[in-house]
């Protein structure tokens, strides 16, 4: 079940991109503004709009740690905005001036890249702001772009039908001619991608003109040349399909397109599990949260749709009976910690353990994550949980909880591949993996430049911090 939780309408002119960090929601219009709302209520953030183009703004996107936003514009530039003030944190010209038509920043926040309407792309360094190289990539028009989950490459999409994928020097690694017929519109990774027994794949979907959504496997085996193998071509959408996205799980892809409707499938199957068709004119954006089971979808009706995936939860319902909870597992949900849930996260875990009495309970009381990681007897008393055997079950499943996320010395995303210890200064190195700087340091002192994890050559030697990494870290060891 999916359905409609919120219809925004502040922009004056047709919405060409939406967005979403673990806290807010991102639209971007052809009225040359960006509008920025908190992802829990959806509520206009004071700040907002953000104005600062002279020109429609045609696409958007937070940085992976959710503190800057990223947008371009017909007018040549690409603003980078401060996400908590809407303040400009920068703002990069095309060498050429020419329009923008698509923008990401490298998932590690190392890279700016923008494509543009000479067929050219630009790569900004984002720690300085400093044009790094501006190159032409196609005879046509670059409208998509995106980095690979890696970091370590980018996929461009033109409006001749192109997909090219690069490395970050722009060297060509891989071109599928007429990926789409008339033209690409978006392309997407999924965030996840597989290392094993000397082979690396990614998962890409892109779509067209020829209304058409595509999933290819992009993979590469003991260093011969990068490869794409075609996985599902989804057709239920009859017109141009305009955007696509993955969940952040990898499991669900969305799409938009000019028959005004949003296709939702299960990505590994290919099967479509559903279609929405509230918009009144062509679906030319969405965006999937990397937090919580919502997605966000944007018109040129000038309106941004805001959907829940899966069964609402109603607090009426859950009063006069039991609530039972279906549907699949929530997208991210085992990669947060307890504290960084919200309180949707928190009903569907109260589900899956077979605490559904407890929810109507929960959320009258709005119980986020944060609130349950400090839940005691006494508190669970005080929520009216009247049964003693129900809050003993409540607070051991609680505690088992915390202790399968976090194990003795943390969680394991946040121990050192090569010392399994908890990292302080962690990194990013050319793999994709992350590791305690000293550690890896040591290790490519040693003359071993294969990566510790795949024992693949590795491109480069430079790593980059993980700041979001770090903060987690910082949270879960202050939450102790």
């Amino acid at each position: 079940m999916t359905s409609l939780l919120r219809t925004l309408r502040h922009h004056a002119d047709e919405v060409s991109c939406c967005a979403f960090s673990p806290s807010l929601l991102a639209t971007c219009s052809g009225d040359k503004t960006l509008r920025v709302y908190n992802s829990e209520d959806f509520s206009e953030l004071p700040f907002s709009p953000l104005s600062g183009h002279g020109y429609g703004v045609h696409c958007c996107c937070f940085s992976s740690c959710g503190r800057y936003l990223l947008s371009c514009s017909t007018d040549g530039s690409a603003i980078v905005w401060h996400a908590g003030t809407g303040e400009v944190a920068a703002v990069l010209l095309h060498p050429a001036r020419s329009p923008l038509r698509a923008c990401a920043v490298a998932p590690d926040s190392s890279l700016v890249l923008a494509g543009a309407c000479d067929g050219t792309v630009a790569l900004w360094d984002f720690p300085s702001k400093a044009l790094r190289r501006c190159s032409a990539v196609s005879e046509a028009s670059v409208v998509a772009c995106c980095f690979s989950p890696c970091g370590q490459m980018f996929v461009t999409g033109c409006t001749r039908g192109d997909l090219k994928l690069w490395d970050t020097d722009v060297t060509l690694l891989r071109v599928e001619k007429d990926a789409h017929d008339l033209g690409v519109a978006c392309c997407s990774f999924a965030p996840q991608f597989k290392v094993a027994e000397g082979c690396v794949e990614f998962r890409l979907a892109s779509c067209g003109q020829d209304s058409r959504l595509k999933t290819r496997l992009v993979s590469r085996r003991d260093g011969a040349d990068w490869d794409m193998k075609l996985l599902h071509t989804f057709t239920s959408q009859v017109s141009p399909v305009l955007s696509c996205a993955f969940s952040s799980d990898g499991e669900l892809l969305v799409s938009g397109s000019v028959d005004k409707s949003v296709a939702i499938y299960d990505a590994n199957l290919g099967a479509l599990l559903h279609t929405l068709k509230q918009h009144d004119g062509y679906v030319t954006a969405v965006a999937v949260s990397p937090t919580t089971r919502r997605i966000a979808t944007g018109s040129m009706d000038r309106t941004v749709n805001v959907w829940r995936i899966g069964d609402e939860v109603s607090a009426t319902a859950a009063e006069s009976k039991p609530t039972v909870c279906k549907g699949r597992k929530l997208p991210g949900l085992s990669r947060l910690l307890v504290a960084d849930w919200s309180e949707e996260d928190v009903l569907t875990w109260l589900c899956e353990e077979g605490l559904q009495e407890l929810a109507g309970i929960f959320e009258a009381n709005d119980m986020d994550g944060a609130a349950l990681s400090q839940l005691s007897r006494e508190a669970a008393a005080e929520l009216g949980i009247e049964s003693v055997g129900l809050r003993c079950r409540l607070l051991r499943k609680l505690e088992a909880l915390k202790a399968e996320q976090s194990g003795p010395d943390g969680p394991d995303e946040f121990l050192c591949p090569i010392t399994r210890e908890l990292m302080k200064d962690p990194v990013i190195a050319a793999d994709g993996f992350s590791y305690e700087r000293e550690a890896i340091e040591s290790w490519i002192r040693g003359k071993n430049q294969t990566s510790p994890m795949t024992n693949l050559l590795l491109q480069t030697t430079l790593l980059t911090p993980n700041r979001s990494l770090r903060m987690a870290i910082t949270r879960w060891t202050s939450s102790r």
